[in-house]
Order: C-alpha cells, then sequence, then structure tokens
C-alpha cells in the first residue's frame, strides 16, 4: 500500500530499550478534498531512508500495516495499529518535472466547404 501527500514533519531517531531499538516517525499531508496528516513510522535500518527529505516535500511512501494485542496487568486486552514505511520517494510537481517539453497544440484544420454530393467514390467501403 502507498500513502502520497506533502511532508508535514520528519522526526528524529528514537532509541529504545537495551537492544537499541530505532525509530523514526514522518507525517504527510494528503492532498484530497479532506487533507489528512497521517503518521507514518520506519524503523531499524529503515529510519536512515529519512535523511534525504524534509518538510514540504511530495512524497510518495510505501507501507505495511501492523497490528499487535496486549494485555494490560488488570488483564485487560487492547489492541494497537501502526503504519510501517519501508520505501519513500520523491514525487516531483508536474511543473518542475525534468522531460519532453510541452507540445504546442497542432493547427486546426479549415473546413472542406467544397464537397460535391455528386462525386462518388470508387472505394468499396
Amino acid at each position: 500500500m502507498e500513502v502520497q501527500g506533502k511532508i508535514k514533519m520528519v522526526g528524529e531517531t528514537q532509541t529504545f530499550g537495551s537492544n537499541g531499538f530505532r525509530k523514526r516517525e514522518v507525517v504527510v499531508t494528503t492532498e484530497e478534498q479532506y487533507p489528512q496528516h497521517i503518521m507514518v513510522e520506519f524503523v531499524q535500518d529503515k529510519c536512515d531512508l529519512l535523511n534525504n527529505f524534509g518538510v514540504g516535500q511530495a512524497v510518495k511512501i510505501s507501507i505495511n500495516l501492523r497490528g499487535r494485542e496486549w494485555v494490560n496487568p488488570q488483564g485487560e486486552t487492547k489492541y494497537f495499529n501502526s503504519i510501517q514505511g519501508w520505501r519513500i520517494e520523491s514525487l516531483q510537481d508536474e511543473a518542475n518535472a525534468p522531460g519532453m517539453p510541452p507540445v504546442p497544440p497542432m493547427d486546426a484544420f479549415e473546413p472542406a466547404d467544397n464537397i460535391n454530393d455528386d462525386d462518388h467514390d470508387d472505394l468499396p467501403f
């Protein structure tokens, strides 16, 4: 799955626990009728993928949805969801995209006014 939008925030890499678990968050604002602010987390070695991205940049992030179950000390079961990114790509605005220059419109044809209904084609169709 993918999320597209403009980067609103890139967090610092956080390290947790004695095993050195790393996590880094990015918030992307979608560009639709009702924009959404989607927080995506990158973990472990994927944290470094965010080094070359900044606020305001249009991106496409490949994601996986993750869910987990947790039983609290009172014995109640809770469920948590997260959105994990595993790839991030820069999207360039069409106006700034390199490539072919715009093609000018072709001149319109003048309507034919010298048609004679008495002329017959010898074409079979």
